[in-house]
């Protein structure tokens, strides 16, 4: 079966006649839709396509080709709406991304603005407007002393790149320094996909099998601020760095460190001469309250990992910010190949430029933070008769970060999934963590939806609870007693 697209011998014709028109003035002559031996090429349904040729991310394909997927298409506001017209609130913000709403005409304009000039360029040897602009604007806000932004595509290559940047400049200090070589994290730690990412993660689930392909990272437990000075204390001197998540640990659960601990863990590793790396991927752009969570402790870190949130949810950008000491450390002529030698073919792209540009506008134009802080106490109250409800184990979070815990439960129920299936019937989506269903809505959600967004969960437990093999009952009720 061969496809050839319907093409015309100028490239740049189109049909009017005029060669090399600007797209926004002509379409072009070209076709997206080939033909199959002569055929018009006939559409299938999206649910049909998916099933046959995609492979989703964290989803046991086996049983999502047996379900009808929801196939979204479009979005207005803190709403997705599917092919069918259906409206669902946004209750996981796009995967933890989506800040101002999607459509937001801000960050829309800022796009095809820079739509109009490129859409793309290198920062290998070049540089743009918006990179620059946009750097600028990160260190203003970033806690003091970060002063250096490197951009990449994801929050995982984010801190990837965090660590490759502790272990070199510590191999670049020389002498005992290159003893630095590995890494403490949190138990029960989440910080990407990557390999170096996955070696300071500590969930075995998503990191367990790729054990011979990582490095060692010593464990401390959330909290645990004596065990991290023990452990700094016998081994300070081959460590790196100290990488943590401020606040609230998301993949893991949505699991709250006491007061203090971030605080203590910045007086540990400066006491040390240690450096400590701030995920911020999840709990950065108003997440827990306060545009970054490490402000809440008054700590600045010597690397702040950005993702997520940083373009509104619109496209794919992440930013490591660094420390003038760590930057100067890879200062040096060519021939001493001190070079971070570290790049993406889309690092900096101008396009997500200008969508972070734009979401920090927003920001600032629509007062974001100010406005969130009412609906913060607001989901704070509804969540407490979640919590009473005999269903649920546990509630936790940070801001805008929920975690409501269902208790423990034989993973072939999928309980936190009925609970999804359950809250999409009544016009909500929701994602859950195994057992522990995720509320984080858009920082721009009405009140109002904020309170459908919570009572529809809560319906949700309940008819998921209800609806499964009831020998599991007594095993929620029980740990919520407990």
């Amino acid at each position: 079966m061969i496809a050839t697209p319907q093409l015309f011998h100028n490239r740049n014709e189109c049909e009017c006649g005029h060669i090399g028109a600007p797209v926004t003035r002509h379409r072009a002559r070209f076709s997206l839709r080939p033909r199959i031996y002569g055929r018009p090429w006939m559409p299938e349904p999206t649910q049909q396509l998916d099933h046959r040729h995609l492979w989703h991310p964290f989803t046991q394909q086996r049983g999502w080709v047996e379900e009808e997927p929801l196939v979204i298409e479009r979005g207005e506001g803190t709403d997705l709406i599917d092919a069918d017209g259906n409206r669902y609130i946004d209750g996981v913000s796009s995967l933890w991304c989506n800040v101002h709403g999607h459509r937001h005409p801000v960050i829309d304009a800022a796009i095809a603005d820079q739509l109009e000039r490129v859409a793309h360029s290198t920062m290998l040897g070049l540089t743009h407007s918006g990179a620059a602009e946009l750097a600028e604007r990160l260190v203003a806000l970033a806690p003091p002393g970060l002063s250096r932004v490197f951009y990449s595509e994801s929050g995982s290559t984010a801190v990837e790149i965090a660590l490759k940047m502790a272990f070199q400049y510590w191999q670049q200090r020389g002498g005992q320094h290159r003893r630095r070589t590995s890494f403490v994290r949190l138990s029960g730690a989440y910080h990407g996909d990557t390999i170096g990412s996955v070696s300071v993660g500590g969930i075995d689930l998503f990191h367990g099998a790729y054990g011979p392909l990582l490095f060692d990272a010593h464990d401390v437990e959330p909290g645990d601020a004596e065990g991290l000075g023990r452990l700094l204390d016998f081994h300070g001197e081959a460590i790196a760095a100290v990488i943590v998540e401020p606040l609230v640990q998301g993949a893991c659960g949505i699991r709250p460190q006491p007061p203090g601990f971030l605080r203590a863990v910045r007086e540990l590793t400066a006491a040390h001469g240690v450096f400590l790396i701030a995920d911020e991927v999840a709990t950065g752009f108003g997440r827990t309250g306060t545009m970054f969570a490490c402000e809440q402790e008054r700590v600045a870190p010597d690397f702040l990992c950005l993702g997520k949130g940083l373009t509104g949810g619109y496209l794919p950008l992440a930013a490591t910010l660094a420390t003038d000491q760590v930057y100067e450390g890879f200062l040096g002529a060519p021939e001493d190949f001190r070079t971070f030698f570290h790049g993406h073919t889309f690092t900096g792209n101008p396009l997500a430029c200008a969508a972070a540009l734009g979401n920090l506008e927003a920001f600032e134009r629509e007062r974001t933070l100010v406005r969130l802080q009412p609906k913060l106490r607001l989901l704070a109250e509804r969540l407490d008769d979640v919590a009473a409800m005999p269903e649920v184990a546990e509630v936790r979070g940070r801001g805008f970060m929920v975690g409501i815990d269902l208790g423990e439960h034989d993973p072939a129920l999928r309980l936190g999934h009925r609970v999804t299936l359950e809250a999409r019937e009544r016009g909500a989506i929701v994602r859950p963590l195994g057992d522990t269903v995720v509320l984080m809505p858009p920082l721009a959600i009405s009140r109002a939806d904020l309170v459908r967004l919570v009572e529809i969960t809560a319906d949700a437990i309940r008819a998921a609870c209800a609806g499964a093999d009831p020998a599991v009952q007594p095993t929620v009720e029980l740990r919520a007693a407990a």
